[in-house]
């Protein structure tokens, strides 16, 4: 395999990426209080988990439209997922600590750029096909 064949969605670095981030959120969410278990924690946790998820299965379709309208959700669930984060540190919330967010929200800046690169390398493979 040379280094950028592409055999699976898991060779891919921003799946990668996505389930790295996903680990990092199930992570902070952890020290979360229990009452929050059926709200911040399951919103969060959801969101991060779709980003990883919704890049795979689009991966897994065989039509490139719906590869690239997967990859838009998981643009979605990623600027939700960061909201979800922001609002939690916020004080008058006090979920966590900035200082604890501020990584993982670099992450989805990471991602972030990622999958509209992506999107856009489908998009012209597309258009020459």
């Amino acid at each position: 395999m040379t280094a950028f064949e592409i055999r699976s969605y898991q060779d891919l670095k921003v799946w990668q990426e996505g389930m790295n981030l996903a680990e990092a959120c199930y992570q902070l969410t952890i020290a979360f209080p229990k009452e929050e278990l059926y709200g911040m924690t399951s919103q969060i946790r959801r969101a991060a988990a779709s980003v990883p998820a919704n890049i795979a299965e689009g991966y897994g379709r065989e039509y490139c439209p719906e590869y690239i309208r997967f990859l838009r959700i998981a643009h979605g669930s990623l600027k939700e997922l960061k909201t979800h984060l922001l609002l939690s540190a916020r004080a008058k919330v006090g979920l966590t600590d900035t200082q604890l967010v501020t990584p993982i929200l670099r992450q989805c800046e990471s991602v972030e750029k990622l999958l509209p690169a992506l999107i856009r390398s489908l998009e012209n493979k597309g258009s020459r096909e």
